[in-house]
């Protein structure tokens, strides 16, 4: 490859990125209103289910939810991080943000619930890693986070519930249009003892993968998120549909964050980009072991299986995308039906 042309790929790939970044940060801020986290809690959080969406909104979340902002250290001072925008992080840690993250009260119970929730967007589903067990760490972080500011010395009793929600918005076909919530849950194993609840129901992580707006499956907060966060669709689109399904008037939001269209294309480049380094990596592993030509081959397929999970493309449309000589398109498709693809 020439001079030139290795700083036009260099400056594609800065584009990209650049664009993929705006739109994880545009998801973050649409999430971020009030009234969007209350539907959230109001669907996923069992705590808020008999409240509506402006009660939520007006009395359970308390001060501004915080973006992504600067970590707070631990300190002896005890001071409680109120509308809490970010990761814990001790001295000897490398600190990584929350996307969004605030404190939230149940009202009109005996004794007032309080809870530390955080939410993030997520437009990469395999980063390498079980997202879950991300989620699980973040809330690990968020009950570890409270020695010293929510409780001193050894008042356990005073340990806030925390929620880590993880809003996915590029999932596979079988993840979406789902919600699923994992929690602790009480076991016997010898004998019939019953603690209270409250005593062990201290974390729970909720998973949310999103669908495609246009499909009929697609509904409820599903819908209302997929809606919202689309990159397909325009502001205006947005609104209308947000003000005449959910009743839900985006009025307040900035018309740039709210269309993200221009940033669509980004996102396919991202995954074609992503599917092609992959593939390469894949590639020269196996080509070590199998030889050169086998080793594309199998890189090759790889890239097209992942264009077609994470894009929903036809078998045509990824081979198009990767440049497939037609007289070796044939191999791949073989391959593909024999897998079950």
């Amino acid at each position: 490859m020439v001079q030139s042309e290795v700083k036009t790929d260099l400056a594609s790939g800065l584009e990209v990125t650049s664009d993929v970044v705006a739109y994880d940060l545009s998801c973050k801020r649409l999430l971020a209103v009030k009234k969007v986290l209350a539907r959230i809690m109001r669907r996923c959080l069992p705590e808020f289910r008999c409240f509506d969406v402006d009660t939520i909104a007006e009395r359970c979340i308390e001060g501004t939810p915080r973006l992504e902002q600067v970590p707070v250290y631990p300190d002896e001072t005890g001071a409680f991080l109120r509308g809490l925008g970010q990761e814990r992080a001790s001295p000897t840690e490398g600190s990584v943000l929350f996307d969004i993250c605030f404190d939230a009260i149940v009202p009109d119970t005996a004794e007032v619930v309080r809870l530390i929730i955080n939410v993030e967007a997520q437009a990469e589903f395999y980063p390498g890693y079980p997202l879950l067990k991300r989620g699980i760490y973040y809330c690990a972080r968020l009950l570890s986070a409270q020695k010293e500011t929510v409780f001193r010395k050894s008042h356990y009793e005073r340990l806030r519930k925390v929620y880590s929600v993880w809003v996915c918005t590029d999932v596979p076909k079988y993840y979406r249009n789902t919600i699923t919530a994992y929690s602790m849950a009480e076991e016997n194993l010898v004998g019939d003892i019953h603690a209270d609840k409250t005593d062990y129901d201290l974390l729970s992580v909720v998973m949310i993968g999103l669908g495609d707006p246009y499909n009929e499956n697609c509904d409820g907060l599903i819908r209302f998120l997929s809606v919202l966060l689309s990159a397909k669709m325009s502001a205006e689109v947005k609104k209308r549909i947000l003000r005449d399904e959910f009743e839900c008037s985006m009025i307040d939001v900035d018309e740039g964050v709210l269309d993200m269209g221009s940033l669509g294309l980004a996102l396919v480049k991202k995954s074609m980009q992503e599917g092609l380094e992959q593939g390469l990596e894949q590639g020269l592993e196996q080509g070590l072991e199998r030889g050169r030509i086998e080793g594309r081959s199998e890189g090759l397929l790889d890239s097209i299986r992942n264009l077609m999970e994470s894009m929903d493309w036809g078998i045509t449309e990824a081979m198009n995308a990767l440049r497939i000589p037609e007289d070796e398109r044939q191999v791949y498709i073989n391959k593909l039906s024999q897998s079950g693809m």
